[in-house]
């Protein structure tokens, strides 16, 4: 099993060119919690700032997910002769980040990881994804620059415990967060996906599992405890994979989805070949096969390739009753929940 360890008490800038960061995430435009309400106990927070890009805080360590900064008007590539516009601005800027811990990138799509945040992220920081993205962060670049040191991949159902150093909870666990790669489809399968095995114009992607927890003292990996679980699906497709996440977690609980839709299409909404992320429809049936006690959805409306708005997710979430189950969350505003 991979271990890594994150200090709370040593925060190092995000990036390599503005080394001092402010020392405090900017202030959430409104504070959520679950639909069923708050006893005020809460203690770890997420807040969303744009497509599938959020910041995860807990016991002083900060995880942030497919950094993606770039703004409105700005072109990203996403496979050969395609790319795509940014239509909103992230909820901040790249260099108004406070420490980072960690990043977990669901795949090397430059949607999700862009030239700026590729150039200027520090090459120290923890990195955990995808055996494709590895071998892109860790390898040489055409421009000279130095490549990612502390990058860890992950394939599907393989773990990793981040440690949190000189965490104790009451009676001296070591508080932990375990990382699960979940399967992901980024292409049909099929022809399209044959071809593109041999073509690498849509990269491989991961979904997650996080487990918010602790070991206790004395005790190895195996009673691992989790207080939160968190499932976030990663640009994937509705395919008999993800059947198999419910029947590891089988009788476990699944506290929070964060579920990526848009309906992303390629080369785009006007020109609608082929769908590469969830629309409302397959967002739905993963909200039925997850059961998850709350769901949120992200990446969904940053980009002109989008072809399913939220708007439809909402409609089809009603109509089957499900409103309880879901929260909205716009670019700034953070969701607190309690790990138990």
């Amino acid at each position: 099993m991979k271990h890594l360890t994150l200090d709370p008490n040593n925060p190092q800038p995000p990036t390599r060119k503005h080394l001092h960061p402010p020392t405090s995430l900017v202030g959430a435009k409104e504070t959520k919690v679950h639909p069923k309400g708050s006893d005020g106990s809460e203690d770890a927070q997420l807040m969303f700032i744009g497509n599938a890009t959020t910041i995860l805080s807990w016991q002083g360590i900060r995880l942030l997910t497919d950094p993606n900064f770039l703004h409105a008007g700005d072109h990203v590539h996403l496979g050969p002769g395609v790319s795509g516009v940014r239509l909103k601005d992230p909820a901040i800027d790249l260099h108004d980040l406070p420490h980072i811990d960690l990043v977990l990138l669901s795949h090397y799509h430059g949607d999700h990881f862009d030239q700026i945040v590729e150039d200027e992220l520090r090459r120290d920081l923890p990195i955990i994804t995808t055996p494709h993205a590895k071998s892109c962060l860790t390898a040489p670049t055409k421009k000279g620059e130095d490549e990612f040191t502390a990058v860890t991949d992950l394939d599907f159902f393989d773990s990793c415990f981040i440690d949190i150093k000189d965490g104790a909870a009451e009676g001296n666990k070591q508080l932990s967060i375990k990382v699960t790669g979940m399967p992901g489809k980024h292409v049909p399968p099929g022809p399209v996906d044959k071809a593109n095995d041999l073509l690498h114009a849509v990269p491989p992607t991961n979904g997650w599992m996080l487990e918010l927890g602790y070991i206790p003292s004395g005790q190895g990996e195996d009673s691992f405890q989790s207080g939160y679980r968190i499932y976030i699906s990663g640009d994937t497709l509705f395919v008999d994979e993800l059947k198999e996440i419910p029947e590891r977690y089988k009788n476990k609980g699944i506290d929070l989805m964060l579920i990526h839709l848009g309906g992303t299409t390629l080369p785009g909404p006007k020109m609608p070949l082929l769908m590469v992320t969830m629309d409302a429809k397959q967002g739905i049936e993963l909200v039925r096969l997850i059961s998850p006690d709350l769901t949120i959805p992200i990446h969904f409306d940053d980009y002109d390739v989008f072809l399913s708005p939220l708007s439809d997710f909402k409609k089809v979430m009603e109509d089957a009753g499900l409103s309880d189950k879901v929260l909205y969350l716009d670019r700034r505003d953070e969701f607190k929940f309690r790990v138990k």
